[in-house]
């Protein structure tokens, strides 16, 4: 199994524009897929890492998997953890996955682990 690491400060939004490009070539060396899987899996690593940030969080790692299907595991870390309203987001994440796994601690999210 293969797996690439980031970690990066939510506050700085040219980080995601990383996240997002990391995140597709990853996916792409890892799986052959085609291009809409790629970008809904880009989507949804992004929007992990926002609702990590509305959740008051201060940096996101990011563990991505390989094996026969790719994973990516974002989680907060840091900063002052607080409920955030993140409802569109995880309607877009379970929409566009084939498996979506939230942690939380209490009404806080802190992980969110993808699967295509």
């Amino acid at each position: 199994m293969k797996e690439f690491f980031i970690k990066f400060h939510l506050a700085d939004s040219g980080y995601f524009t990383a996240l997002r490009l990391a995140a597709g070539a990853v996916c792409s060396s890892l799986r052959e897929a085609d291009l809409d899987t790629l970008e809904d899996f880009k989507v949804c690593v992004t929007e992990s890492a926002l609702i990590l940030k509305n959740c008051g969080f201060e940096y996101a790692t990011v563990v991505f998997n390989g094996g026969e299907d790719v994973c990516c595991v974002i989680a907060g870390e840091g900063g002052a953890p607080c409920a955030g309203d993140n409802e569109l987001s995880l309607a877009l994440i379970s929409a566009l996955v084939k498996e979506c796994d939230i942690s939380r601690k209490g009404e806080i999210i802190e992980k969110v682990t993808l699967k295509i």
